[in-house]
């Protein structure tokens, strides 16, 4: 039996306030091609079909197109409800779904499986949708934690296969969840709702007891064992997830269980790249030019920000989406304190500069704008203001910011 592990497809999520809904459409129908052209028997999509639990209704058109799509290939599709879908939208039409589509968002139905026959005989697929331990406590005490939870419902998929098995029909199975699973790669941009201490953590030993475990939750593809995985989202939702591969798992289960499992990549609608450099530079550099139809990051290192960085960087890469300040050297503290600095200052240049030090990590007056500043300051002993602290209202309104910093 040949089965495609899918998840976290976040149907309705936006990028830096650009709708993917069409760039995830496209994928979708590539993924339904693969489907059809490698036979494929059984598709799971592991939670997070939507992005929000109130989705529009064009993200509803796309689930509903893309099930209808799948179906039609003459598989049987299996989803389950991830922490970003409200489970009672996702499956209160389960009911009227055509044939050979399965919606399963009830923690109180998770032994009961979705049985699939081919020449070796039954496939029981148990679906675990996201258990919130809050809500499952009050009918499975020991579920104070996602552990707690997740040990439960693996414990009644155990249990119904024990009893399959005593009646001589056991066959062999596979268990969908959403988890974050121990063991899962470090990286600083893991998925944006992960809680990675303590209780949060699922161990691998409670997915033990069936041939695969297709999991959801983590938007980049992971091997925790052979038989536990990760597929990832099918698009790129962020700049951190642009170096991993995006694609689904084909798992081929013969007549013992786990047989083969395949990688199969998606198309990229639109490529992710992080440039980091000094402003001009990035604006200059000629080997940059394959950025130029990329989803872009920059994060330019020049030591003072730029005025209007996202429209000039948009000029050269129309898909500039997220502009980073990250000087490359910053000066070295002196160890004083915001208001100290402004109290030891002794005129109103010395005042501006202190300002200009603290919010630019370090850097105060440059030359130019001490030019700037003298010509005002001349302007003002011209007419009469004067110089000296406290003098003008500007610096007044420095020292309350100061008197506020140091309250």
């Amino acid at each position: 039996m040949r089965i495609l592990h899918t998840s976290d497809w976040h149907i309705g999520r936006t990028f830096h306030g650009h709708s993917t809904l069409e760039a995830l459409r496209g994928v979708l129908e590539a993924l339904t091609d693969q489907v059809r052209a490698h036979d494929v028997d059984v598709v799971i999509v592991a939670g997070d079909v939507f992005d929000s639990a109130t989705p529009a209704a064009a993200c509803y058109a796309l689930l509903s197109d893309t099930l209808r799509g799948l179906a039609a290939t003459g598989a049987e599709v299996i989803v389950t409800s991830g922490n970003h879908d409200s489970a009672a939208r996702l499956g209160f039409q389960s009911g009227l779904l055509r044939s050979g589509i399965h919606v399963l968002t009830d923690p109180a139905a998770v032994g009961i499986p979705v049985t699939v026959r081919d020449a070796h005989g039954p496939v029981h697929v148990y679906g675990i949708p996201f258990l919130e331990p809050a809500l499952v406590r009050h009918t499975w005490p020991d579920a104070r934690s996602q552990a707690g939870a997740l040990g439960h419902a693996m414990g009644l998929v155990r249990a119904d296969l024990a009893a399959r098995e005593a009646s001589g029909e056991r066959g062999r199975s596979v268990a969908i969840a959403h988890c974050f699973a121990a063991g899962v790669e470090p990286t600083p941009h893991l998925e944006r709702d992960i809680q990675q201490g303590g209780l949060d953590v699922v161990p691998l030993q409670a997915l033990d007891g069936v041939d695969y475990a297709a999991l959801g939750h983590i938007h980049g593809r992971q091997t925790l064992a052979p038989h536990i995985r990760y597929a990832g989202a099918p698009l790129h939702y962020s700049f951190g997830e642009g170096d991993k591969p995006r694609g689904s798992w084909l798992v081929e289960l013969d007549a013992e269980g786990l047989g083969d499992v395949e990688w199969l990549p998606l198309p990229v609608p639109r490529r992710l790249r992080t440039l980091r450099g000094a402003f001009d530079e990035l604006l200059a550099d000629p080997g940059l030019a394959d950025a130029e139809d990329a989803w872009v990051c920059v994060e330019y290192t020049d030591m003072l920000p730029q005025t209007d960085p996202l429209r000039r960087l948009q000029e050269r890469f129309p898909f500039c989406a997220k502009v980073v300040h990250a000087p490359a050297v910053t000066a070295e503290s002196d160890g004083r304190s915001y208001v100290q600095r402004v109290r030891s200052a002794r005129s109103d240049t010395e005042l501006l500069d202190a300002f200009l030090a603290h919010v630019r990590s370090g850097e105060g007056l440059t030359d130019r704008e001490s030019d700037v500043w003298n010509d005002v300051r001349d302007e003002r002993v011209r007419t009469g203001a004067g110089e000296g602290v406290g003098a003008a209202p500007a610096a007044a309104v420095v020292r309350g910011d100061a008197a506020g910093v140091g309250a």
